[in-house]
Order: C-alpha cells, then sequence, then structure tokens
C-alpha cells in the first residue's frame, strides 16, 4: 500500500493563484451505525503550523488529541454535524457533504478556496473547491481537518455511551464491532442508530414484512 506524507502543495499552489484563505475539510463518521456524521473545516496559517499533522486514522489517541488543541489555538476551525435523522433522510452521502457544507460556512472567515478529501465536491461548494483523493494523507489543511472531526465525534460517541451504556460506542465510535452488533441483539434499537443503515433496518422491519 502506498503511503503518502502529507504536505502543503496544494496549499502553496492555491496561493500562487492569488487564493489567501484555503481550507481543508474532513469528515468522519460515514461508516457506523450510531451517531452523525461530523466535518470540520480548518484554515491553516501558514507561518504557524503544528508540527506532526496527518492522517487522523494514522495517529493514536493521545496524539490526536494534542494536536486537536494545537490546531484550534493555531487555526480558524469549525465543526459541523448531520443528525441521525438527516443521515436516514438524505443518505449518507449527502449527509456527509451537507456537514462539510455547514463546516465551511462556518468558519469565522470566508475561504476562496477549499480542499476537499475526497472525489466528490459537495454541491454548494462547487466552482471554489478542489477535491483530492486520499487528501487527508496528502494535505496538511486536509489532515488537520481530518484530526479536529475526528476528536468532535469521538467525544461525542463517548456521552452517547453515558445514554446508551453496553454498546462500546466510547471505544467503537458506533462502528460494527462484534461488540456493537452483540449489544443490538441484546438491548435493541437506541434514538442514536442509523434507521436507514442496512444491519438496523433489518432489525427493525424484518418481522413486520406484510403478507399478503
Amino acid at each position: 500500500m502506498k503511503k503518502f506524507s502529507a504536505h502543503f502543495d496544494y496549499e502553496t499552489a492555491a496561493y500562487a493563484l492569488g487564493h489567501r484563505q484555503i481550507a481543508g475539510v474532513d469528515e468522519v463518521g460515514r461508516g457506523p451505525l450510531a451517531g452523525p456524521v461530523t466535518a470540520a473545516a480548518v484554515i491553516l496559517d501558514p507561518n504557524n503550523i503544528p508540527p506532526g499533522l496527518a492522517d487522523s486514522k494514522t495517529l493514536t489517541a493521545a496524539r490526536r488529541e494534542a494536536l486537536y488543541d494545537a490546531i484550534l489555538t493555531s487555526a480558524l476551525c469549525c465543526i459541523a454535524h448531520a443528525s441521525v435523522e438527516e443521515i436516514d433522510q438524505l443518505n449518507i452521502l449527502r449527509a456527509s457533504h451537507l456537514a462539510m457544507e455547514r463546516a465551511v460556512a462556518g468558519l469565522p472567515q470566508t475561504p476562496d478556496h477549499v480542499l476537499i478529501d475526497g472525489n466528490l465536491i459537495p454541491a454548494n461548494l462547487k466552482g471554489r473547491a478542489q477535491a483530492i483523493i486520499k487528501g487527508d494523507a496528502k494535505s496538511l489543511s486536509i489532515a488537520a481537518a481530518s484530526i479536529i472531526a475526528k476528536v468532535a465525534r469521538d467525544r461525542i460517541m463517548v456521552d452517547l455511551a453515558q445514554q446508551y451504556p453496553g454498546y462500546g460506542w466510547e471505544a467503537n465510535a458506533g462502528y460494527p464491532t462484534k461488540m456493537h452488533q452483540l449489544a443490538l441483539l441484546n438491548l435493541g434499537v437506541t434514538p442514536a442508530h442509523r434507521r436507514s443503515f442496512k444491519p438496523i433496518h433489518k432489525m427493525l422491519y424484518q418481522d413486520k414484512s406484510v403478507t399478503p
């Protein structure tokens, strides 16, 4: 598997084109069975970039927490979400894009260029955004956004774990681990579960089909 090292080349290229406020955007939480999808937008200060920025998935929890604080104190940031209800209503891709759009809109300064992790640009960001596949491993701004989004969502899932104990969300963040799946069988579906996701939908409706 090819490994990438996050750099500032995409941002430098955007500066060369005359852009001055460049935001990196990433989301976390597409795969879990429970909880919101969370996005972050980050405008780094090119003269004060926290060392060690990398794709959040490659960092330890302790390192993410330290970088989270460093990013918040040195950069412009916004965290935004799409709720479980919105995920079920829109579908997970559109809800993820909605969270991204909200994160960009919530920045204290409006970016004139946006770097998006992935291969699709949310509809409301078209015309001023660039999609970068595996961007969280390539762009320092997107890497910073991935860290902010990951830590923020993990904290939400820890809080939800207190409300709905037994599912292990403080450790699995709502992903379908064995513990989570066993808890679904034993404890049932909570209001924090995504009803449009197949395992949850099947549990809720498999015994309620109407036979003609």
